[in-house]
């Protein structure tokens, strides 16, 4: 068995907490096989307040309270590698499973299921390496691969039960790199350098019905790793853009109901009609968005700073919120520090990080802008080479600030209907302590 982790969302933190050394594999004809995997639960202690929606707050006005027992930020994991030298091409395979862990329901134990990973790999050290299959995204995948919750919980575990994983920064410093199929290649490591390009596969926009596929999105990275004395660290930036196609399409319409509205009390009266609209294609755009990030460790010190912005590509996940109604772009920024200290002796890490994710309505919207913000204070205590025991607290804050509009009036043909509103801004705030254990084999 090799015991030394080896999925790529845990690789950049694994390392410094708990991985463990190798110990060989298992030689089946060709191949050398490799197990590994990772197991983990919290309790967690949700308090949500406010009036905002989403990450932060509860859905009405007033307090909401939630405890459960979950999985955090990593699933568990079970992953299955091999590798082989053939013709002088190292080739190389993953496949995993990623079962969840908390259940809400009475006398149902299926818990969420995802299968991250299975990709294969071929190349040499001379020229790089090809990767095909579904693998961790390439935009902003060193924003959580750095963060420290990818230890524990982070956010959102009071609205997450249920679920595989919870949120970790997701949403409050960066947004989700995810996990997508893709044809990559990866260079060289030339003295610290190296960089990534590929062609991953086209996600769907949440909003206007804005569809990819047309053509894949093209993703990037760049990196530089150094080790200098005493000193390490790392360097990177990456950005993404994809097409989407298909905004506010509309299917021909034969004939249907149409709808009329009273326009003093908005009262329905519907009408059957022939009607003769012709099929719309809708429009398209492209979403982007770069990222620049940088680690430096030092006698037990470890610093992390990550910024980055978008157009059109969301929050939280992609493409999520990334359109206003009429298809027009939004911009987005995310930025998280994140400090860490390791006690000599004992190996056990502290950490406390800042970061803030911002969507900003555009001129056709009724709000100004969205902003979610987290502050985490960790302990992450190694109590053998396998299993480490996690402390965390976070304290989530949405914000949407929300623009004046009108008295309340009626459109006599579509029934749209202008409500009466003041400017200011909504407010929720969520509240999170998480007690539990991680164990990596």
């Amino acid at each position: 068995m090799n015991n030394t982790i080896k999925l790529a969302v845990a690789s950049a933190l694994l390392a410094a907490a708990s991985s463990a050394s190798a110990a060989g594999g298992i030689v089946a004809g060709d191949w050398t096989l490799d197990v590994g995997g990772v197991v983990n639960a919290y309790y967690t202690s949700t308090k949500a307040t406010g009036t905002a929606t989403g990450l932060a707050g509860a859905n009405d006005t007033g307090t909401q309270n939630a405890s459960n027992i979950t999985t955090g930020l990593l699933p568990n994991y079970l992953a299955v590698s091999g590798k082989t030298r053939q013709n002088d091409l190292d080739v190389a395979f993953t496949i995993s499973i990623n079962p969840g862990a908390s259940t809400t329901s009475a006398g149902k134990q299926s818990a969420q299921q995802e299968n991250r990973q299975a990709f294969l790999t071929f190349g040499d050290a001379s020229w790089g390496s090809i990767k095909l299959g579904k693998d961790l995204g390439i935009y902003a995948s060193d924003a959580i691969l750095n963060d420290m919750t990818l230890l524990g919980v982070g956010s959102a575990a009071g609205m997450l039960a249920g679920n595989t994983t919870t949120l970790g920064r997701i949403g409050t410093g960066f947004i989700y790199a995810d996990w997508k199929a893709q044809a990559a290649y990866t260079t060289p490591n030339f003295n610290g350098f190296s960089a990534t390009v590929g062609a991953t596969q086209a996600f769907n926009s949440a909003e206007n019905d804005g569809r990819g596929g047309k053509e894949p999105a093209f993703e990037a990275k760049v990196s530089y790793a150094f080790a200098v004395d005493a000193v390490s660290g790392k360097v990177w930036a990456s950005g993404i853009s994809q097409n989407l196609s298909g905004i506010n399409a509309t299917d021909a319409v034969v004939s249907g109901v149409h709808t009329t509205y009273n326009t003093s009390t908005g009262a329905a009266t519907a009408n059957v009609s022939n009607v003769a609209a012709d099929a719309t294609a809708g429009t398209s755009t492209n979403a982007t968005a770069f990222d620049i990030g940088a680690n430096v460790n030092a006698a037990g010190f470890g610093l992390t700073g990550y910024y980055g912005e978008g157009k059109g590509l969301g929050t939280t996940v992609q493409f999520a919120s990334g359109l206003d109604a009429a298809g027009n772009k939004r911009t987005s920024k995310d930025w998280y520090t994140q400090a860490t200290y390791t006690l000599p002796g004992v190996g056990t890490k502290l950490g406390v990080s800042y970061g803030e994710s911002q969507l900003n309505g555009t001129a056709a919207d009724t709000f100004g802008k969205t902003t979610s913000d987290m502050w985490v204070v960790g302990v992450y205590h190694p109590i053998t080479k396998h299993l480490n025991l996690v402390a965390e607290f976070a304290d989530v804050t949405g914000k949407t600030t929300q623009e004046a509009i009108s008295a309340t009036t009626f459109d006599a043909t579509t029934g749209a209907r202008t409500a009466s509103r003041a400017a200011g801004t909504d407010k929720g705030e969520t509240k999170t302590i998480s007690l539990g254990a991680i164990l990596f084999f």
